[in-house]
């Protein structure tokens, strides 16, 4: 098992973020993809066509969210992964800092990098094209 720690600057209020991540709309607006998710413990969440699966297990409104994780990569007999994603003010935008504990190390390199292709980019784009003044 391998851990994945990873952190994000952009360009919206940490808030802001905390509250599109959990939005299936704006969720699935930044990814792309339908996306079912809720703040309530135990809620479940899938996205990217069941891609990734999981559930809530904790949350703080703004602050903090933290939920069991697994894609379809994982083995039978792995165990959930624990992501916890922060969320923090850095000056007028918001950093996030992701901390992904027992990923499996066959899917490592997939999560790793799939945080950076699938999350990171779409959503600093996502961000930086809705705060362009529309002409």
């Amino acid at each position: 098992m391998k851990i994945i720690r990873q952190s994000v600057v952009l360009p919206a209020a940490a808030g802001e973020l905390y509250a599109m991540y959990l939005s299936p709309r704006r969720h699935a607006a930044i990814t792309g993809r339908a996306v079912k998710i809720g703040a309530r413990p135990g809620a479940k969440f899938r996205a990217f066509n069941g891609a990734l699966s999981g559930r809530m297990l904790y949350s703080v409104p703004g602050r903090l969210i933290v939920q069991a994780w697994r894609s379809t990569a994982f083995k039978k007999g792995d165990i959930d992964s624990t992501l916890i994603l922060r969320f923090t003010p850095k000056g007028k935008h918001g950093r996030i800092d992701l901390t992904h504990v027992n990923v499996p190390a066959h899917d490592y390199r997939g999560v790793n990098n799939g945080w950076k292709n699938y999350y990171w980019r779409p959503w600093r784009k996502f961000l930086t094209k809705s705060a362009k003044p529309r002409t």
